[in-house]
């Protein structure tokens, strides 16, 4: 009989023997627990293979996890890294696009103030080229200037289409018309005919100079001379002739050896006859002056300033000069014109203009 730890007892074995002998032990049983025994312990090895598998499966996982979470550990701070420098990117990208939407809005600003303001720039240009053209008509006496001035700022205005402007068009149109109906002294012309006197001065003789030399002077008509053999033989009348002829010969040639050495003349001021060859060397001088003053008188526009100088370099003339020469006739007739037309001209007025440009301008 075998106990329970698997050892048999010698004591017992032949009780039990004799008491279960007549009946034998089952063969299939055994084969049976055999069999069942050897699947068990089959399905021990098995399961504890597939046990030890799944260990090393899992441990291979596990290692693997170990490692894709290395993996992960390194991607994350990779991907933090990332994140930092496209937030800083992001960042900068923002200040950027800050930047540009400033740029942006000062641009439109910009052009919607250069939009805004063409026609303001219109107005300035023209504003500046009609007082420019003013100052020229000043220096010049001519109005020309202001009357081109007005036609191309009109033109420009006409380009532009702008309603607002059409006031200001209206305005220099009105001036226009009105500059053309101004008359305005030539002062280029009573410039050159001053200029011609001044240049005449030098060549006028006084009244004290000396007189015109024998071939300067106009021949006298003298008697024509006789002839002689045709006197001969002609009567006795013809010789009488001959001898009259011969007698005003020798009175015209004694008639013009007296006046070179005597002159009678009327002398209605004791000072011109008195005047010494310096002293009209400074009347000149100072008739030059008056009529270069006069000169500028009429550049300035001062035409009463300059009648007065004109006026005084007429009596200097009539006074000091020789008023039977021909030359002081043609100055004094010079200057008699240059009296008659130089007129006071009124500067020609752009208020109108000037005052549409200025409201048009408070306007924008």
């Amino acid at each position: 009989m075998t106990s329970s730890d698997g050892t048999s007892t010698p004591s017992q074995a032949a009780p039990v023997e004799q008491q279960y002998a007549p009946r034998p032990a089952t063969p299939g049983w055994t084969w049976l627990s055999l069999v069942i025994g050897a699947a068990g312990l089959g399905c021990s090895v098995m399961l504890w293979q597939k046990v030890d598998g799944m260990q090393e499966q899992l441990a291979r996982q596990t290692a693997d996890a170990a490692t894709q979470a290395t993996e992960a550990r390194a991607l994350a701070r990779e991907s933090q890294d990332l994140v930092r420098d496209a937030s800083a990117k992001l960042s900068v990208m923002e200040m950027r696009v800050n930047e540009v939407s400033l740029q942006r809005g000062q641009l439109d600003t910009l052009v919607q103030n250069l939009t805004r303001s063409r026609d303001d720039t219109l107005l300035v240009d023209i504003e500046s080229a009609i007082r420019m053209a003013q100052q020229q008509v000043q220096l010049t006496g001519s109005t020309e200037p202001l009357v081109a001035t007005l036609q191309s700022s009109i033109k420009r205005i006409e380009r532009a289409a702008q309603p607002r402007l059409a006031p200001v068009q209206q305005a220099m149109e009105k001036d226009l018309e009105r500059l053309t109906q101004i008359k305005v002294t030539d002062t280029a012309g009573l410039l050159a005919r001053i200029d011609d006197v001044v240049h005449m001065v030098d060549d006028l003789h006084v009244k004290n100079s000396p007189p015109v030399p024998k071939e300067l002077r106009q021949p006298l008509r003298t008697a024509p001379e006789p002839d002689i053999s045709a006197a001969d033989e002609a009567s006795s009348p013809a010789q009488w002739q001959w001898w009259v002829h011969w007698g005003q010969r020798i009175w015209f040639g004694v008639r013009e050896e007296a006046r070179d050495l005597l002159r009678v003349s009327r002398i209605d001021n004791p000072d011109a006859m008195l005047m010494a060859p310096e002293q009209a060397f400074f009347v000149r001088e100072n008739i030059k002056l008056k009529l270069l003053n006069a000169r500028l008188a009429v550049l300035a526009r001062q035409y009463d300033a300059a009648r007065a100088d004109i006026g005084a370099a007429q009596a200097s003339l009539g006074k000091y000069f020789d008023s039977n020469s021909r030359r002081i006739h043609q100055a004094q007739a010079v200057l008699a014109q240059l009296q008659t037309h130089m007129q006071a001209s009124q500067q020609p007025s752009l208020d109108d203009t000037l005052t549409a440009l200025s409201t048009a301008a408070a306007a924008l």
